[in-house]
């Protein structure tokens, strides 16, 4: 039996994106893939189409920007850069299944040659991505609307990260979902790290993106004062340069904060094991914030970290049921402060014992064999 070719398309640099990442070790399991994305060729593509990363994956140009004002989203929907590029490097090369990253990648992916099968996967719950932004709100939010009520039903299948955004696409666009977590592979290699003699480490890891709320995090570690530490693994964004030189300078002002070079994300839970606690505190600005579960919270159970984290739905719910850490009352850095300062060395240590317990039941296992599931049955039509 013929392989299928298999085109991956994600408008991310794929090498520091952990969810493709895991995404591709499947789909090459089943055939050669073609990756089409911004940065070099990622692990287990067998090629790989590369997008100028200064191509933008949404309608900026003034055109654009007046198509998307007029809501003439038919206009719009190949004319942002990166995807005039993308489409015009593949040509017209064929593929049997197309791997859609994201609600933007899917008028791109039905037009690829080869009639394929196509599996659209939604990080996130795509018509509020970005709805924190006034111009977004405006202008893309309507588009992306647009784009999942024109495309998502005619989809082959479709997955998102948990069951909270799953409801949300079933009730506004009746299109069920499969669930794909951001987990990551159990790692048997490591175990809670001993505690520090007199100090509590605090580490937060991710992408230093405007309105991540990192500032609260390092005010927070200030305000608790000696006995505490925060170290700090970012990426910094691929479109805010000022903000990350502005978030250097507040970091590089506290003497109780460390910044790190990013690390790959299978790198990541091994530098993460030698710190206490994972914290994050994102305000609920969107609803993908509300119902968010991220990679971070995957990669602290998996490093054996107790987990802080800022409120939100299904973060709470296996925080709770795990007795993983402790839920914050807000997301300031005082709420951050005072949810860390009740705590006993013996309350850290248990949180880093019960992610140890709960690290194989919250790993990728049962996520992965969602996607070959899914994958054998695109293969089979």
């Amino acid at each position: 039996m013929t392989r299928p070719r298999i085109l991956c398309i994600s408008f991310s640099d794929i090498s520091a994106d952990a969810r493709v990442l895991r995404q591709l070790a499947v789909l090459a399991e089943f055939g050669p893939v073609t990756t089409l994305s911004y940065g070099p060729k990622p692990d287990h593509a067998a090629d790989h189409v590369e997008i100028d990363s200064s191509l933008a994956s949404l309608p900026q140009t003034v055109p654009g920007v007046l198509n998307l004002a007029l809501r003439r989203f038919r206009a719009v929907e190949l004319a942002a850069p990166a995807v005039k590029a993308a489409r015009e490097a593949l040509g017209a090369r064929t593929f049997d299944i197309v791997v859609a990253n994201e609600a933007r990648a899917l008028p791109l992916a039905f037009r690829v040659a080869g009639s394929p099968r196509i599996w659209c996967d939604l990080h996130e719950w795509a018509p509020a991505e970005r709805t924190h932004v006034l111009s977004w709100r405006l202008l893309v939010a309507p588009f992306m609307d647009w784009v999942c009520a024109e495309y998502l039903s005619r989809a082959d299948v479709a997955t998102t990260v948990n069951e909270s955004i799953a409801q949300l696409y079933l009730a506004d666009y009746g299109v069920p979902t499969r669930i794909v977590r951001n987990s990551i592979a159990y790692r048997d290699d490591l175990v809670p790290s001993a505690m520090a003699p007199g100090l509590i480490r605090l580490v937060h890891s991710g992408g230093a993106v405007p309105g991540r709320n990192i500032e609260a995090i390092v005010d927070a570690v200030e305000l608790l004062g000696d006995g505490y530490t925060l170290d700090l693994f970012l990426v910094p964004s691929r479109q805010a340069d000022g903000y990350w030189r502005q978030l250097v300078e507040r970091i590089a002002r506290s003497p109780r904060t460390t910044l790190h070079p990013a690390v790959t994300p299978a790198e990541l839970p091994g530098a993460l094991n030698a710190y206490d606690l994972g914290v994050y505190l994102l305000p609920p600005q969107t609803p993908n914030h509300r119902f968010m579960l991220p990679n971070k919270f995957f990669d602290f159970v998996q490093a054996r970290l107790g987990i802080v984290f800022g409120t939100a739905v299904e973060t709470d719910r296996l925080i709770k049921e795990h007795g993983l850490g402790v839920v914050t009352a807000g997301y300031s850095a005082s709420d951050l402060a005072d949810a860390i300062r009740v705590l006993s060395r013996d309350d850290v240590a248990g949180f880093k014992a019960a992610t140890d317990r709960a690290a194989q039941e919250l790993s990728s296992t049962s996520d992965i064999q969602v996607e070959r599931e899914l994958l054998s049955g695109l293969v089979g039509a």
